[in-house]
Formats: structure tokens, sequence, C-alpha cells
């Protein structure tokens, strides 16, 4: 049985050589579609009661893929959104194969006439200003844990980065000016090593001025307690524990999911509260299409009741006619 036929050496080159090298994907993107294969292949393989090692390309039939999906949702309690990235990581493998195998062609045809599910559009949650700004107050800056935090957290809403992206920034990146007139800017390397650059307040050059104070330009702007650089998985923690500390004096956050993600939300709707233009928040976030920055403008309901108010309709009121004008009438008989 020849490479072309087997699924193993398709797999190994479509993670290590097209994910990687072609695609430029994020790192996130290129696990979640090994993820996505670790699953299927084991499950393709017991449906055709076969070695993993022994899979060809046409055992992953889009009936098999099918009965994955129902497995995912059933067995794995996948929700719809999960399902439809598996779904987009076996399309792409197809794609791949089919444009390189050209016997495969009519196979990656089948596969890619499964469609994904529809799924309730989720509401974008984002904090109103007190509530950033208390969650900007709760770390305690007199500790140097606190100083670092609020720091982080200043840069987050500063910039609207990933958290990924924040755990990713070097001090080389930053281009701090100290001069009033100057303007200070990071560089930010988003999804697939695109490169942003973002302005950055006078208070957030401040904060990083004196966290990175005498630290070598090849060390990343935040580090963990062990002096270690943080992790992205450590600022999502770092976040919901200032989130809890704040619920007893904030009930307005109860029910809220608050997140890092939650504060990118939150900066490209009071960025577009504040007149900016909805093109200058998509290079700020770094959004490849303007349709995701659009978003923003649907969910910002303050910003919609404003809008109607200004063109509402008022209801006229009804004229009198000058026949019951009591005062009228007895200007014209004085006449």
């Amino acid at each position: 049985m020849n490479d072309t036929i087997l699924l193993g050496p398709w797999v190994r080159r479509f993670l290590l050589e097209y994910l990687v090298t072609e695609c430029n994907l994020a790192r996130n993107t290129q696990r979640s579609y090994r993820d996505t294969l670790c699953l299927l292949i084991p499950f393709v393989a017991q449906h055709a009661k076969k070695e993993v090692d022994r899979i060809t390309v046409t055992d992953i039939s889009s009936d098999v893929v099918r009965l994955f999906h129902q497995h995912l949702e059933e067995c794995q309690k996948c929700g719809v959104t999960t399902r439809n990235q598996r779904l987009a990581a076996i399309h792409s493998l197809a794609r791949f194969i089919g444009t390189r195998s050209p016997e495969h062609i009519v196979w990656r045809g089948q596969l890619r006439t499964i469609p994904p599910k529809r799924a309730p559009r989720s509401t974008i949650t984002y904090l109103e200003k007190s509530e950033m700004n208390a969650l900007l107050d709760a770390p305690d800056q007199l500790m140097d844990q606190g100083h670092r935090d609020h720091a982080l957290l200043l840069f987050l809403y500063n910039t609207g980065a990933r958290a990924d992206e924040a755990a990713q920034t070097k001090i080389a990146d930053l281009a701090l000016a100290h001069a009033p007139r100057e303007h200070s800017l990071v560089q930010i390397f988003g999804k697939g090593n695109k490169l942003r650059r973002c302005p950055l307040w006078p208070q957030t050059v401040a904060e990083l001025s004196s966290l990175i104070d005498g630290r070598p330009k090849t060390g990343h702007v935040f580090l963990n307690r062990c002096g270690k650089p943080i992790t992205r998985f450590g600022i999502h923690t770092m976040v919901e524990r200032y989130v809890q500390k704040m619920l007893p004096g904030m009930p307005s956050l109860v029910g809220k999911r608050v997140s890092p993600h939650t504060i990118r939300h939150t900066t490209a709707t009071h960025l577009l509260r504040a007149g900016v233009d909805i093109n200058t928040i998509r290079a700020w976030l770094g959004h490849v299409s303007l349709n995701t920055t659009n978003v923003y403008a649907e969910v910002d309901l303050e910003m919609k009741a404003k809008a109607l108010a200004t063109c509402e309709v008022r209801a006229t009121q009804p004229r009198n006619h000058w026949r019951n004008d009591a005062t009228l009438l007895q200007f014209l008989r004085n006449l």
C-alpha cells in the first residue's frame, strides 16, 4: 500500500509542513487541528477495524465524519462551536490532500459537502467603564505582584491584546517615549505572527517603565512570581482572581463571565463609544476582516438607544383653530 493511500504520511505533512510553513497559522490553531486529528484517527480506526497505521485516506468517509460529530456532541458533550471547529480542521485536511493527490479529488468533494452546524449567535460580554475602573483598582499596588497585575490589566485594556499576545510581549517590543510630544507604542505579534502597532497611554507608559526598569531588552515584559515569563493561563487566572475579589462590591458582575478576552471586548466597545472609526478599531485589535469588528457596533445597546432618540418621531400637538382663541377674537373686535 503506497503512501498516497495511507493516511499517516498525509497527516504528518499536514501538521508539520502545511499548517506551520505554508499557512503560518497561530500556535493555538495548530494545536486545535492536532487535537481534532487525535480524536478523529482512533475513532476512524475503531470504525474501520484497523490499526491506526493502516488507516487509508478514504476510510475517513463523509458518513464516518458525521458519526464522529455525533460522537462529539453526545459522548464528549461538545458544543456547536467546538463541533464546527473540528469540522473546519477536517475540511482543511481534505483540501490539503485533494490539492496534492488528484485521485482523492472526489473524496475531498464529498467531505467538503458536510456543512457546519448553525449555532445561536452568542452575545459579547464587555465591562462598563465603572466596572473596568474597579478591576484596574483591584490589585494592591503597594505589593510587587499587585504592581505587576495592575500594569498587566492596564496593558490589556489599552491595547486590546489577547492573553497570549500579552504573555509573549518582550521589552524590545516597547517603544516608550518620555518627552511629552512623543508617542509611545508597542508592537504586538498576533495570530499567524501578524504584526500590528498599538499606541500606549501615558499612564500605561509610566506603569511599564517602572515594571521593566533595569531589565534586559530580550526579556519578557510580564513575569510571574518566580521570575519566569507569565503564560496565558496565568493571565486568565489573575483576571478571574480579581473578579472574584470585586464581586461583593460590584453586583453588576454577577452572571458575567470575565476573562482577558472580555477586556479585549471592553477595549473595542469603549473605543467605539468614544467615536473612534471602526476601521481604526479593526487595526487596533488586529482583525483581518472588518466584519469581525462590526460585531461591537451591534452589541452596544447604549449607542443604539442614543441613535434611536435622535430620530424619534414625536407626537404633534393638535393645532387650535383661530375661532377658539378668545384673546385673538377680543383683539379683532377692538380694531
